[in-house]
């Protein structure tokens, strides 16, 4: 058993394993080709994040996606590298609108370059990723966009809250499907659609891919609050700080609000305070991971990760679809 990808996913078959590691030194090449310009500061910026590494999660399904079909299909990579340049762009986004000050344990963007560099990088890379899926057709054109307008309308929707009378965990719930499990969804169909796989396992990997996204994006959830920065690559509680209601949140505000316990009252008052100062911070950080609310969305990314799983049934049994159920595996796992 040997070892490839992201979270340690371990590739049983050799040829699998020799397929899965050189597609994704390809996108490797791909993602540092793509980023180059002619002006040396343009690159040095674009390849800030895809130097810093990164668990290439979404070219990593590209490629086991691919298993099912021609897996030497000429838009395998190049799908790839545009699904992982449309995340990196997003992350130079974010990282403004959280005023994050590390990403990938390396200084953002932002803090190295300013906001406005930061965002004009990332457009930079959305118009790479662009220039690149004009060469893989019409289709792949129109299957990306109709994914960045539910990403972008995922953020929009989180900037905008829920409406008066909506759930909020089921709002935030929809955001995530857009903000991460558009994307991913995006890498399985790419990956089965370019390697010619019937059109049957192109939706099944779609639909996987979705569910396993909302799973990674949980996690990360998950990872904001129980981990610290060198486990994560990000600050710990930067949602925290910005006020941004991830799930363990969420799930303390319904707890609060449904058996009004003194302690938890409490802890959301915290939340609501002003969460800049770094010995609240970590108040509010000591707080969160001792609930039952952390525990709870835990279990909520195990079960779309288990969605996942059981999305993978009508697949052949073989060591590419074995690897996708361990990458759900994987994704719990982060989760604790």
């Amino acid at each position: 058993m040997t070892v490839v990808g992201p979270f340690g996913l371990s590739v049983r078959d050799q040829a699998l394993e020799a397929d899965v590691q050189a597609g994704l030194t390809a996108v490797e090449e791909g993602l540092l080709e793509a980023t180059k310009s002619e002006v040396p500061f343009i690159t040095e910026a674009a390849q800030h994040l895809v130097r810093a590494g990164g668990k290439r999660f979404r070219p990593l399904l590209v490629m086991l996606a691919s298993q099912f079909g021609d897996r030497y299909a000429p838009g395998i990579v190049p799908s790839a590298v545009v699904v992982e340049l449309t995340h990196l762009a997003t992350l130079y986004h974010d990282d403004v609108m959280d005023e994050a000050d590390v990403r990938r344990s390396v200084p953002s963007a932002n803090a190295r370059w300013g906001n406005s560099v930061a965002v004009l990088t990332g457009d930079f890379l959305f118009a790479r990723a662009s220039h690149i899926l004009a060469d893989l057709g019409p289709e792949a054109v129109r299957i990306q966009a109709e994914a960045f307008e539910r990403l972008v309308t995922g953020q929009i929707l989180e900037t905008a809250g829920p409406r008066d009378g909506r759930d909020p965990i089921d709002h935030y719930l929809d955001v995530i499907g857009g903000k991460t499990g558009s994307l991913i969804a995006v890498a399985g169909r790419f990956g089965a659609m370019m390697s010619g796989a019937d059109e049957t396992v192109v939706d099944v990997l779609t639909q996987y891919g979705e569910r396993l996204g909302v799973a990674f994006q949980l996690a990360d959830d998950v990872l904001d609050i129980a981990s610290d920065s060198r486990e994560s690559g990000k600050t710990p509680g930067t949602d925290l700080r910005e006020g941004i209601p991830t799930l363990p949140v969420l799930h303390l505000r319904a707890q609060a609000a449904a058996h009004g316990r003194p302690q938890d009252v409490a802890l959301c008052e915290l939340l609501d305070g002003d969460l800049t100062d770094d010995a609240r911070l970590a108040e509010a950080l000591e707080g969160l991971r001792v609930h039952p609310a952390l525990e709870q969305a835990r279990r909520d990314t195990v079960r779309y990760a288990e969605e996942a799983r059981a999305a993978l049934a009508p697949l052949p049994d073989c060591d590419a679809r074995a690897s996708l159920v361990e990458l759900c595996d994987a994704v719990v796992h982060r989760a604790g």
